[in-house]
């Protein structure tokens, strides 16, 4: 006690002119001890708080700094100019292939643009590449064209059936041959009425080019290198299945690198990897020139989220081959739509892709791992670039390590801090918790309110006010995000923490902060998933600024000078969320556009923003408590939020965009569909024909009303509760993600190539059991729904590996697709039940698809077509729906 006063006393003479003005101050008030004292000696004066009007643009610029930083790293396409070279890929020749590719329009499997003129495309140009091809390399060339089936679970599980479709298929080699390959996959074909430059027509450009690239190599291949452009990815994954389970070449394939999109142009992202065989990662970390990499989008791919599959899993799961998967990203907004042209797709951009790809599969051809990959099968990997510089990876169990050590670090400063002295551990353990429970308690009410305003929002038909203006979502659920977690703590430190100083409740909050991150660190690591490392960046580096500002908060308290050093040691963590977002927003606000009937995409995004907003404030709510006042702070953010509101409530904001040079369309699905059902006896009970339309996102049709008036709500139609998915003539089985419909009554179609559909036979099988045989021909999609009756069962069929798999509501789906040409289709199911049924033992109804041709659309289809508003991208087709009993 002598030592404090004397050191008291030194501290008083060294003040020198400071003394008087230092009596005149008021009494300090309580410290976080509560008892008006601090631990080791008298109470000292408390440092002032911090100023508002400092602190709050300070912040502001720093996150807008970040923003900007993240910003210009995705738009950063190449991180050095391309090289020019003979023997160098070469964007311009690339995008001449593109260019060539889409022009012969819309690539629907079946059609004579996907199953001719792209095809023989594709071999005109592998031939005039093997013309010049040095005599190091032998190129080999096949056309295939498989049938088969398999079932996916996929879109709630369906079955898939395809005949005669088209692969086309290169295999570049040394003289010599070889025993191992690595495959290169893209897809030619199109989704209908869309030119598909970026999906996937782009991919195959770069390919073609990658192909010309190594064969003119003096440097032979240790590996072959196999280069399957496959002509049915749109028809869910048909042809890779073809190529993997039927093809001689697949046996000899030991990786593979599938080229996707996402969206039209700009970076493509490594969004898959494996499974596991962590040297496929390690192969595009030492190989790509401008990588671009993730294993969050992996995590978040592969958990479904996001209504979308590619290639890789057929290769994953029918093949047992690991790969790479790729896909751009940029400007979902026009994929698969009529936008997706070859002039939206930067030669820069192609010439990365190229640059990428190219470097990678050269490392794998000549990788000795590559022929004992099954030595290096085992172990996953946590990778993730920064800022498109470079990747870093990592194996998973090296990252466990690296997390638990980082939270036990975590832990044990925490301890320390609450459990001395040993005689203050109970109140300081309140406390901290209390502080805890605070901080979570601000998000969860955060979370409640700003839901409650997308809720009210959806409601009242402003959906989407966003699509095409982003920044008004973070006007709207940002501000009001931002706005209510500062209120609740300013709440809480003008009532709760009334008596309190500001630096104890500064070190308080931090602490909290630091305590949610790193039970987070530690649950998402015993879960298993690579994503955890962005806990631990949370943690690791909150804990070093810590122990940078740790002297000058101890001795002056929060100065502006502590501001700035806090904001530099969080640097890291903040910008790669920044920069991870934003990648997370590039991809999902897009999806909200077409995500079906039954999703509210303003919930979903302000969910995101919330997110975000939490995550970004976690290591910032402690400068509430900071600061003298957040007034002026609430007050701003109030205002930005109320005129958001009354904007977007006022309609100002229109959801689509027609515009040439950036448009953000609202997507339309319109079927003329002419349906009949049949009775157990084959009559006709029932008929009907009518343009059958789909809005893909949560509006429905609400805007198109006032363009299109008989397109309204007295048109909604039911479901046909008897009949296997609604008796509507669903292309695949989203059924539940679209269940607003509406159907306006126009003339029966009569196709010119009908469908025509038998039955062969009915046999009674053992063990109660009834095999129905059928034979079905028709235009080249079908789609084919089965609901046996109450007491029957679907036992086994002919198609996938004999088992039913059922979809979301137990009625069983099967898609069918066919080539330019095919023998019509045999199949059987047979069912299990234990007694006669007065109305039958099955419903089974069949839908003929006319994506192209003279059947495509109706007079009635194509003047609807025209009158809908330019800011939509409409898609029409004619389809027939007849459903038996039997």
């Amino acid at each position: 006690m002598e030592r404090s006063a004397a050191a008291a006393v030194w501290r008083l003479r060294a003040s020198g002119g400071h003394r008087d003005r230092d009596r005149r101050q008021p009494p300090s008030r309580e410290d976080g001890d509560g008892d008006g004292k601090k631990r080791g000696g008298p109470r000292r004066r408390p440092p002032a708080a911090l100023p508002e009007a400092r602190v709050a643009p300070l912040v502001l610029l720093y996150l807008l700094g970040l923003r900007v930083l993240a910003h210009v790293a995705h738009r950063q396409l190449l991180s050095q100019p391309a090289a020019a070279g003979p023997r160098d890929f070469s964007a311009p020749r690339a995008r001449a292939y593109l260019d060539n590719l889409t022009a012969i329009g819309p690539r629907t499997v079946g059609s004579p643009e996907n199953e001719v003129l792209a095809v023989n495309y594709l071999l005109e140009q592998i031939r005039a590449i093997e013309r010049e091809s040095t005599d190091v390399h032998k190129i080999s060339v096949d056309v295939q064209r498989p049938t088969g089936s398999f079932t996916i679970d996929f879109l709630g599980g369906f079955t898939s059936y395809y005949a005669n479709i088209s692969n086309v298929i290169v295999k570049l080699e040394p003289r010599r041959g070889a025993e191992h390959a690595v495959l290169s996959n893209c897809h030619f074909d199109s989704v209908p009425n869309t030119p598909g430059a970026s999906d996937d027509a782009v991919s195959c450009a770069v390919m073609l080019e990658m192909l010309n690239t190594l064969s003119k190599s003096s440097e032979p291949l240790q590996h072959a290198v196999i280069f399957l452009f496959n002509g049915a990815e749109e028809n869910i994954l048909q042809a890779s299945h073809g190529f993997i389970t039927q093809h001689e070449w697949a046996k000899s394939i030991r990786a593979f690198i599938n080229l996707e999109a996402a969206g039209v142009g700009g970076k493509e992202l490594v969004f898959q990897t494996g499974p596991e065989n962590p040297w496929l990662v390690q192969a595009y970390v030492a190989a790509a020139k401008h990588p671009f990499a993730s294993v969050v989008a992996q995590e978040i791919f592969q958990s479904g989220i996001i209504p979308a599959d590619t290639d890789f899993r057929i290769y994953r799961d029918f093949g047992n081959v690991p790969g790479i998967d790729l896909a751009f990203i940029e400007n979902g907004y026009i994929y698969h739509t009529k936008y997706d042209t070859s002039d939206r797709i930067l030669t820069d951009s192609i010439q990365r892709a190229g640059d990428n790809i190219l470097a990678v599969i050269k490392y794998l051809a000549t990788s000795d791992k590559l022929a004992k990959s099954s030595e290096y099968r085992h172990g996953n990997v946590v990778f993730f670039d920064v800022l498109g510089l470079f990747v870093l990876a990592y194996p998973a169990r090296v990252g466990t390590i690296m997390n638990y050590i980082t939270a036990a670090i975590a832990f044990l400063y925490l301890s320390k801090k609450v459990l001395q002295p040993k005689t203050r551990a109970i109140p300081n353990l309140k406390k901290v918790f209390t502080a805890f429970s605070l901080t979570l308690i601000s998000w969860i009410s955060t979370l409640v309110s700003v839901l409650t305003v997308a809720v009210f929002i959806s409601l009242i038909g402003r959906s989407l006010s966003w699509y095409t203006h982003f920044y008004v979502s973070v006007f709207l659920y940002g501000t009001a995000a931002t706005a209510k977690l500062i209120l609740v703590h300013t709440v809480a430190k003008k009532y709760f923490y009334k008596n309190t100083n500001e630096q104890y409740l500064g070190e308080i909050f931090f602490d909290a902060s630091l305590i949610i991150w790193s039970v987070a660190l530690t649950v998402i690591t015993q879960m298993g998933l690579c994503s955890a490392f962005i806990c631990t960046l949370w943690v690791a580096f909150p804990l070093l600024t810590k122990l940078m500002v740790h002297k000058e908060f101890s001795q002056k308290g929060a100065t502006v000078k502590f501001v700035m050093m806090y904001m530099l040691g969080m640097f890291v963590p903040y910008l790669y969320m920044m920069y991870l977002s934003w990648t997370v927003f590039e991809m999902f606000t897009p999806i909200m556009g077409r995500s079906g009937s039954e999703i509210l995409p303003d919930v979903v995004l302000s969910g995101f923003i919330v997110v975000i907003t939490m995550i970004l404030s976690s290591y910032f709510i402690n400068f509430i408590y900071l600061v003298k006042s957040t007034e002026t702070t609430l007050i701003t953010l109030t205002t930005v939020f109320v005129v958001t509101l009354i904007l977007v409530c006022s309609g100002i904001f229109f959801p689509y965009s027609s515009d040439a040079a950036n448009p953000k369309p609202k997507r339309v699905f319109l079927q003329h569909t002419s349906r009949r059902f049949h009775d157990l006896g084959g009559n006709v009970v029932k008929s009907d024909a009518g343009i059958w339309i789909n809005g893909f996102d949560y509006n429905g049709i609400f805007h198109i009303t006032p363009h299109v008036p008989e397109i309204n709500d007295t048109i909604r139609t039911p479901c046909e509760e008897q009949a296997p998915f609604c008796g509507l003539p669903w292309i695949l089985p989203v059924h539940f993600m679209f269940r607003k419909n509406w159907y306006l009554p126009a003339p029966e179609i009569f196709p010119r190539s009908p469908i025509h559909f038998k039955v062969l036979s009915k046999e009674v099988m053992p063990w109660n059991s009834v095999r129905l045989s059928f034979e079905v021909s028709g235009p080249s999609h079908m789609s084919v729904y089965v609901r046996p009756h109450e007491g029957s069962t679907l036992s086994t069929w002919s198609l996938g590996d004999g088992v039913p798999v059922a979809s979301l509501g137990g009625d069983y789906f099967v898609f069918y697709s066919h080539g330019l040409q095919a023998a019509p289709w045999h199949f059987w199911v047979e069912l299990t039940t234990p007694e006669e049924h007065s109305d039958g033992i099955v419903s089974l109804a069949i839908a003929a698809h006319y994506f192209f041709g003279e059947d495509q659309k109706s007079p009635q289809l194509s003047a609807l077509l025209d009158r809908l508003p330019n800011w939509t991208f409409s898609s029409g087709w004619s389809c027939t729906y007849d459903l038996f009993v039997f």
